[in-house]
């Protein structure tokens, strides 16, 4: 599943650790989820849109299937 964790971080100036906090989770896990290495769980997903103030498909797409 890719994502846009790290742009909409990067547009707040925000650190991993920054959102990682905010989430209440560890700065690695957020760094597998924009790698791409980690797929969040659901009620993640559903944290991480609150906080970004936007719905999860805003956040997480699937990968194109090319």
């Amino acid at each position: 599943m890719r994502n846009r964790l790290k742009v909409l971080r990067a547009e707040r100036d925000w650190t991993q650790e920054d959102l990682a906090r905010q989430a209440g989770v560890s700065r690695q896990a957020i760094n597998a989820i924009e790698t791409g290495k980690y797929d969040p769980s659901l009620p993640l997903a559903f944290r991480l849109g609150r906080i970004f103030a936007m719905p999860v498909e805003k956040i997480f797409f699937p990968e194109d299937p090319r």
